[in-house]
């Protein structure tokens, strides 16, 4: 909650550089030719990850048919990797389209993908306002980082090339 009521940066942190040097500490996984995987850094749970276009917009209106069909794409393929590598009992996959539908970066599309078992909304959640996350974030992207390996890239594309 703090992060989403407090300011935020000028910068939007979904438009990221083309150069990877700063993929991990970005917690970015795969880069496709429209769109990219990274890794929620307030994540509602392990394993919560974001597929997101290149191209910084706000509507899903706007997104061309290439960057559709390479969303889904990426959809599906982090629904393959989140089960073999969390084995959740359910998965949410969402998109918050402006900030009174709950978007917390409303200027840039991402589609939230959550894994997702029964029973994980604990009263932490409920009375403490704490989110318990079993596995620190550089951990989590370093262990499911080789599962990405077959992502179907087939660019170098980065919101510069956009």
């Amino acid at each position: 909650m703090r992060y989403i009521l407090g300011p935020k940066a000028d910068d939007c942190v979904f438009c990221i550089p083309t150069d990877r040097g700063q993929d991990r500490e970005r917690l970015i996984l795969a880069r496709g030719s429209h769109t990219f995987v990274i890794m929620n850094k307030y994540p509602y749970n392990s394993g919560h990850l974001m597929v997101t276009p290149y191209r910084h917009t706000s509507c899903l209106t706007e997104l061309s048919s290439e960057e559709m069909v390479e969303v889904a794409d990426g959809l599906a393929f982090c629904t393959a990797v989140m089960k073999k590598a969390f084995r959740p009992q359910g998965i949410n996959i969402g998109l918050n389209i402006g900030e009174a539908a709950g978007s917390g970066i409303a200027a840039h599309l991402h589609f939230q993908m959550v894994p997702r078992w029964n029973g994980d909304s604990s009263f932490m959640a409920v009375f403490g306002e704490t989110r318990v996350v079993p596995e620190l974030l550089l951990s989590t992207y370093d262990r499911i980082l080789p599962l990405f390996a077959g992502y179907p890239v087939r660019g170098q594309a980065g919101c510069d090339d956009a």
